[in-house]
C-alpha cells in the first residue's frame, strides 16, 4: 500500500466515523424518547431502560453505516479536490484507480463489518430486545399500568389505579374475571405488583374482596389488611413465542422449521434473508457512485456541488429501488434476484463511468501530444 494510499485512508477514517456516530446518535436518541414515558410515569429503572436502548444499536448502525461512508467519501473527495491534493497527486502521475482504491478498502472494510452486524448482531441485539419487552409486558405489569385508566394487564384482570408513588400503587381496583361464573372484585388503598417463582402477584393492603357467584347471584364480601391476587395466567414465556424475521438468525430464516406458522411465513423469512445478504452491498455501490461523480469530471469550483449531488441523488435512487423490492419478493419469490441486480448494475453504471472518463483523459492527451508534434 502507497503513502499516497494510506494518506487518503486516513482522511476518510475521521470522516466516516464521526458521521456515522453522529447520525446513529440522532437516531438512537429519537428511538429512546418511546421509553422515557417507562421511566418518567411506570418506574422502570434507567438502568433497564439504558438496556433496552442500547439493544437497537447494531440494527441502527447497519441501516446508518452505507449512508455514513457515502457522506464520508463525497465530503473527502471534495474537501481534496478543493484543496488541489487531487490534481497535485494526478500531476504526480496516479491513475484514477489508484486515486478510488482508498475508497474502494474503505468500503470493503465497512462492508464486512456491516456483515458481522446484519448477520449476527443485529439479530441478537433485536432478540433480546423483543425478549426484554416480552418480559416487561407479562412480568412487570406495573410497569404498564397507566394512572387513572383501565387497564387489562393480562386476558381477564383489569386494574384501575388512582396514582402511583415508584413502584407502589394507591387506590386500587382489580376485577378477575378469569372465570366467568365467579367473578372477583378487589378494593385497596394501597399495592404493588412483584414478580415470584410462580409468576407474577398483586399484593395489596388495607381493603376488601367481593366474590359473587352467578349461579346464585350471592354475593361474599372480606375484608382484608393484606390480601395477594394470583397472575399468574401467563403461559406463553420468551423462548416459545413466535420470533419475528428481524430476530432470526439467517439459517432460521433460510430453514424455519416446518410448523404451521413457518410454512405461511416461509417466504417472508426468506426475503429478510435475501435483504441481509444485499445491504452491506450497498457500502461498495454508494463509494462506487460516489467516486464515479466526483472523479469522472475535470474539477471545477462553480459546479462541484452538482457532482454532490448527482452522487446523493443515485444513491437514494438505489437505495429506494432496493427497499421497494423487498415486499414484492416477500410475495413473489421468485424475483429475489433483482435485489442483487439493482446493486450489480447501479455499481456497473459507476464503474463504467469511471473507466469513460480514463479512456477520454487518455484520448485528450493523446491528441495534444500529436498536436505538439504537428507544430
Amino acid at each position: 500500500m502507497s503513502r499516497l494510499t494510506r494518506y487518503i485512508l486516513r482522511q476518510l477514517g475521521l470522516p466516516v466515523l464521526f458521521i456515522s456516530v453522529a447520525l446513529v446518535g440522532v437516531v438512537w436518541l429519537t428511538q429512546s424518547l418511546r421509553f422515557v414515558d417507562l421511566i418518567v410515569n411506570r418506574g422502570l429503572s434507567a438502568s433497564h431502560f439504558l438496556y433496552l436502548t442500547v439493544l437497537l444499536l447494531p440494527g441502527i448502525f447497519a441501516v446508518i453505516l452505507p449512508v455514513a461512508l457515502l457522506c464520508g467519501v463525497l465530503f473527502t473527495y471534495h474537501r481534496l479536490s478543493f484543496d488541489s491534493e487531487i490534481i497535485v497527486m494526478k500531476a504526480a502521475g496516479l491513475s484514477q484507480r489508484a486515486l478510488a482504491v482508498p475508497a474502494i478498502i474503505m468500503a470493503l472494510i465497512v462492508t464486512i463489518a456491516t456483515y458481522g452486524l446484519t448477520l449476527y448482531l443485529q439479530p441478537l441485539g433485536f432478540r433480546t430486545f423483543k425478549d426484554q419487552q416480552f418480559t416487561i409486558r407479562h412480568n412487570y405489569a406495573s410497569v404498564l399500568i397507566r394512572e387513572g385508566t383501565f387497564n387489562n394487564v393480562i386476558k381477564g384482570v383489569t386494574v384501575y389505579v388512582r396514582e402511583r408513588h415508584g413502584g407502589e400503587l394507591l387506590g386500587i381496583l382489580v376485577h378477575d374475571s378469569r372465570e366467568p361464573e365467579k367473578a372477583i372484585t378487589v378494593m385497596a388503598e394501597r399495592g404493588t405488583l412483584v414478580q415470584t417463582a410462580e409468576g407474577p402477584r398483586f399484593v395489596m393492603e388495607n381493603g376488601n374482596r367481593q366474590e359473587r357467584h352467578r349461579d346464585s347471584d350471592q354475593l361474599s364480601l372480606l375484608y382484608f389488611d393484606r390480601y395477594t391476587l394470583d397472575l399468574a395466567l401467563i403461559a406463553e414465556s420468551p423462548e416459545s413465542r413466535w420470533r419475528e424475521p428481524g430476530e432470526r438468525y439467517i439459517s432460521e430464516l433460510l430453514f424455519p422449521g416446518d410448523s404451521e406458522a413457518a410454512d405461511y411465513y416461509r417466504d417472508k423469512l426468506r426475503a429478510e434473508a435475501h435483504k441481509r445478504f444485499v445491504s452491506p452491498l450497498y457500502c461498495i455501490a454508494f463509494v462506487l457512485i460516489a467516486l464515479a461523480a466526483i472523479l469522472s469530471g475535470e474539477f471545477d469550483r462553480r459546479y462541484e456541488w452538482r457532482r454532490i449531488l448527482y452522487a446523493a441523488a443515485g444513491s437514494v435512487a438505489v437505495q429506494v429501488v432496493g427497499i421497494s423490492l423487498v415486499p414484492i419478493v416477500a410475495t413473489t419469490p421468485g424475483l429475489s434476484f433483482l435485489l442483487y441486480l439493482n446493486i450489480i448494475l447501479a455499481s456497473c453504471a459507476a464503474v463504467w463511468m469511471l473507466m469513460a472518463a480514463r479512456r477520454r483523459k487518455t484520448t485528450n492527451r493523446s491528441s495534444s501530444a500529436i498536436g505538439e508534434g504537428v507544430r
